[in-house]
C-alpha cells in the first residue's frame, strides 16, 4: 500500500527518508525553508554527500516520485502523513534547541485548519521524553484548532541511521520502532515501513521516545568503555584490540540482553570486587577510568534509591524477602540487601527478613562470616515464611525474584505498601503509597 508523504527539514534524516520511501514507491514532497535546498532535490540532486544518495534522489526525482518544495500549506493539503525531520541541535547548556520542531510544528497546524481529511504528524527528528505530549501536540492544537487523536494523528518514529551507511540502515535496520497513543496512527505509520524485513514494534510516545535516547547513551558509553580498557591495555603491555576482539565473542553476557533489565544494585563476590581492582590498577598506572569509578558510585546511588523509597513510606516496620544478591544462592558477600538492611537498621527501624536460601543451619565459612560481620544480629531477625514476615510487617521490601515472592499480592494488606527491586509483579507500574518499582 502507498500513501503521500510530506518530508518536512531535508537535511540528513530528512534527506535520506524522502528518496528512500520513494523509492519504496510512496509520493513524496520534500519541504524546507532553505530554497537552496528544494531547487537541488528539485534539479534531481541530494542535499548531503554520502555513497548512493545522489544517485537515488536522482532517479526517484526522473520518477516523478519526489519533488520539494518551501510552501507548507500546499504539502500538507497534496500528503497524507507529514514526517518532521528538522534538527533539534544542544544549546549551550546541554538542552536541545527544539525551536524547529515548534515552528515546523505550528506551521503544519495551520495548514492543518484547512484541511478537511484526516492528517498524520510524525515526529522523526531526536526528542527527549514528553516532547511530543508537551510541545508537539500543543502546538498542532494551537495553530489547527483542532484536537490530537480525534481530528488528527500524532506519532514518534525514531531513526536510525548512522551517517556513511544510513540507506543501508534505512532498509536493514534492527528494527521499526512507532510510538503511537491510539492504534489507527500506529498502525497507519507502521503499515509504511511493510516493505522492511525487521520487526515493528507500536509503544506510547514516551517509551518510543527513551528507546532512540537510550541507544545512543549506550552507544556512548561503549566507546567510553573500550577506550578506557584500550587506556588500561596499552600502560600494561596488552594488545587492547585482541582483548576487545574476545570480549566481543561473549554473546551470552557482553553483548546480549543480560544485565540489561532496570532494577536494583548489583552485588556478589566477583563484580564490586574485580571492578575495584581494575581501578585501582588503572590509577597505579597513572591511567584515568571515569567511566569504570563512576560505575561503582552509580551502583551505590541505586542502594540509597532504594533505602529513599522504603523511608517514603514513613512505616517503622518492615518485612525484607530476599536477602542473597541472586535468587537461589546463599551468596551474601556484597549483596546490595545487606548494605540496604543495614542503614534501615541505621534509621532503628524494625526488620523482618526471609530467604529460603539463607538459615543459619545452612550457612557456612566465609559467607556466615561475612553477614555475621556486617549484622551481628541477623538471625534474631530472619524468619521461617513469607507469611511470618508478612504479618510481622507494616512495609515490603521484595529484594530478589525468588518465585514465592511473586506470590504475596493476594495476602498484602491495604494498608501495607510494597517497594519492589526486581519488578515482581510484571508490568505493574508505580501507584503512590501502595506499590513502588525501583525503575519502573
Amino acid at each position: 500500500m502507498t500513501t503521500s508523504i510530506s518530508v518536512f527539514g531535508l537535511g540528513y534524516v530528512g534527506c535520506v527518508s524522502a528518496a528512500c520511501f520513494a523509492r519504496e514507491g510512496h509520493t513524496v514532497v520534500g519541504v524546507d525553508v532553505n530554497a537552496g535546498k528544494v531547487d537541488m532535490v528539485n534539479a534531481g540532486k541530494a542535499t548531503i554527500v554520502e555513497m548512493g544518495i545522489g544517485e537515488l534522489v536522482a532517479e526517484m526525482v526522473g520518477s516523478g516520485r519526489l519533488t520539494a518544495t518551501t510552501d507548507v500549506a500546499d504539502a500538507v493539503r497534496r500528503t497524507t502523513v507529514s514526517l518532521v525531520c528538522v534538527g533539534t541541535p544542544s544549546r549551550p547548556n546541554g538542552s536541545l534547541d527544539l525551536s524547529y520542531v515548534e515552528r515546523v510544528c505550528e506551521q503544519i497546524g495551520t495548514a492543518l485548519a484547512a484541511k478537511p481529511e484526516r492528517h498524520t504528524v510524525v515526529i522523526r527528528s531526536t526528542v527527549l521524553p514528553g516532547t511530543i505530549h508537551e510541545l508537539v501536540i500543543p502546538a498542532l492544537e494551537r495553530s489547527s484548532g483542532k484536537r490530537a487523536g480525534a481530528d488528527f494523528g500524532v506519532c514518534g518514529n525514531p531513526e536510525f541511521l548512522r551517517e556513511g551507511t544510513s540507506i543501508r540502515d534505512f532498509y536493514d535496520p534492527p528494527f521499526t520502532l512507532v510510538g503511537a497513543d491510539d492504534e489507527a496512527t500506529g498502525a497507519a505509520v507502521a503499515a509504511l515501513y511493510q516493505g522492511l524485513e525487521a520487526p515493528v514494534h507500536i509503544v506510547p510516545v514516551r517509551t518510543a521516545e527513551m528507546v532512540k535516547y537510550s541507544c545512543n547513551a549506550f552507544h556512548g558509553l561503549k566507546v567510553a568503555f573500550a577506550n578506557e580498557i584500550g587506556n588500561i591495555c596499552k600502560a600494561a603491555g596488552v594488545d587492547s584490540h585482541e582483548v576487545m576482539r574476545i570480549f566481543c565473542e561473549d554473546r551470552k553476557l557482553n553483548i546480549s540482553p543480560y544485565y540489561l533489565r532496570p532494577g536494583f544494585a548489583f552485588g556478589g563476590s566477583c563484580l564490586p570486587k574485580d571492578l575495584r581492582a581494575v581501578i585501582y590498577k588503572a590509577r597505579s598506572m597513572d591511567v584515568e577510568v571515569p567511566v569504570l569509578a563512576a560505575t561503582l558510585e552509580s551502583n551505590r546511588k541505586q542502594i540509597e534509591h532504594a533505602f529513599d523509597l522504603v523511608m517514603a513510606t514513613g512505616k517503622k516496620r518492615v518485612g525484607v524477602l530476599g536477602l542473597s544478591f541472586k535468587a537461589g544462592t546463599d551468596d551474601l558477600r556484597e549483596s546490595p540487601m545487606v548494605s540496604l538492611i543495614e542503614m534501615l537498621l541505621g534509621k532503628g527501624l524494625q526488620l523482618a527478613i526471609y530467604d529460603p536460601y539463607v538459615t543459619s543451619s545452612r550457612l557456612m565459612g566465609a559467607n556466615r562470616e561475612y553477614i555475621e560481620r556486617e549484622i551481628p544480629h541477623i538471625w534474631d531477625l530472619m524468619r521461617g515464611s513469607t507469611r511470618e514476615v508478612l504479618e510481622a510487617s507494616e512495609a515490603v521490601i521484595i529484594g530478589n525474584s525468588a518465585g514465592e515472592f511473586r506470590e504475596i499480592q493476594g495476602h498484602l494488606a491495604p494498608d501495607q505498601p510494597v517497594v519492589d527491586l526486581v519488578r515482581a509483579f510484571g508490568r505493574r507500574t508505580s501507584d503512590g503509597a501502595a506499590y513502588q518499582g525501583i525503575c519502573w
